[in-house]
């Protein structure tokens, strides 16, 4: 690590100059070595930060003193200020010491202790309702939606055509203005944003007749949304930048997509798996047999079933459920099948004559093993 040099050196000044001669020995090394004159150089940048951080200690009489009596093992040593040389932040370098230029702009850098403030445009919040067969598949939606957008006759800049801006009186282009007050402790001294130029450091000489100054208006626009496939109930889709526009020229907001899904006929939503509810009729349940099983693409799967099936047992078929969401996992889930027998109300006098043929057949009664697994069944429902 190389070593610090001394501040004074720095700035090129005396041990023994006044306040004045050492703000403007900063500014003239300030212009020189700003980032904006020297892009790209890091060598300039080390210099830049290197003298703000000598500004720092040495323009304030405390700090100087501990300085000229200690030096860098003084009693805030390590970088006085907290800034510790090369890994000052630029931004706490333009926040901090901008008071030097007097709020008259910076060596020609557009404000020099801030950087232009960019309003941001508030978000938007849609619902959409979805089918399971959107959300299997993914969709794309579109909405007319009313939003700020931007102003067209003065291009979101706020101003009339030929008219710019100007310094505000107000803060002087600092876009913050100070405040003293006397406390147990002394003067303070606290700072906030400006309420003429709202921070920005510049106010519209003649506004646009048709914002109001603002950039924006109120309009509408088409947004086409992409939906994700295996979006479920209460996700949020958020879509950046369609949101509203900022004011003059800012960021523009998003916009949250609020998931809701429609009922479905044929399939229940358990996660990424869906539920399918089978009727077997009586015959096909005891004498097995094929059927046709849909499925959420639209076609239709044919499954057997084996004799003897009983009320209750479930088939799973793997990877026929709903894709898992981007992001929250990977794969299908199932399709489940819950198999129930449906039994008849009524019956003729030819069908209730075969039933009665096989009433006292043991085999129609079910054996122990059976009753033990219903009853299980049971237990299990009502526990």
């Amino acid at each position: 690590m190389a070593q610090k040099r001394d501040y004074y050196e720095v700035l090129g000044v005396s041990k023994g100059a006044s306040e004045d001669e050492i703000k403007k020995a900063y500014r003239k090394i300030a212009i020189k070595y700003h980032p904006d004159r020297n892009p790209g150089d890091k060598d300039a940048e080390e210099k830049f930060k290197e003298a703000a951080e000598a500004y720092d200690v040495l323009h304030d009489p405390q700090k100087r003193q501990q300085y000229d009596q200690f030096g860098f093992d003084g009693p805030m040593g390590g970088g006085f200020g907290g800034f510790g040389g090369a890994s000052m932040n630029m931004d706490d370098i333009f926040s901090m010491f901008g008071d030097i230029f007097g709020g008259h702009g910076f060596g020609g850098f557009g404000g020099g202790s801030r950087r232009p403030q960019q309003h941001r445009g508030s978000d938007l919040r849609l619902k959409v309702r979805l089918t399971l067969e959107e959300i299997n598949q993914g969709v794309t939606k579109k909405f007319k939606v009313r939003k700020d957008i931007p102003c067209q006759h003065c291009h979101g800049t706020g101003a009339e055509a030929g008219s710019g801006n100007e310094q505000c009186p107000t803060c002087h282009g600092s876009g913050v203005i100070t405040h003293t007050t006397q406390s147990i402790f002394g003067m303070m001294q606290t700072q906030g944003i400006c309420p003429t130029c709202g921070g920005e450091g510049v106010v519209i000489k003649n506004k646009c007749h048709e914002c109001g100054g603002e950039g924006v208006v109120k309009g509408e626009e088409v947004v086409e949304i992409k939906i994700p496939a295996g979006v479920a109930e209460g996700m949020v889709v958020n879509v950046p930048g369609k949101g509203n526009a900022g004011r003059r020229n800012g960021i523009n907001g998003d916009i949250q997509v609020f998931i809701e899904e429609e009922k479905n006929e044929s399939f229940i939503r358990d996660g990424n798996d869906l539920i399918y509810n089978l009727l077997l009729d009586f015959p096909t349940a005891a004498l097995g047999g094929e059927i046709e099983i849909p499925t959420i693409e639209g076609n239709k799967l044919r499954v057997k079933i084996e004799n003897g099936t009983q009320p209750g047992k479930t088939l799973r078929l793997r990877g026929k459920g709903l894709p898992a969401v981007q992001g929250y996992g990977s794969g299908k889930g199932d399709l489940v099948v819950n198999i129930s027998v449906y039994i008849p109300k009524t019956l003729s006098r030819e069908e209730k004559e075969a039933v009665e043929r096989f009433k006292n057949s043991d085999n129609f009664k079910g054996d122990k093993q059976t009753k033990e697994t219903i009853f299980q069944r049971f237990k299990n429902y009502f526990n």
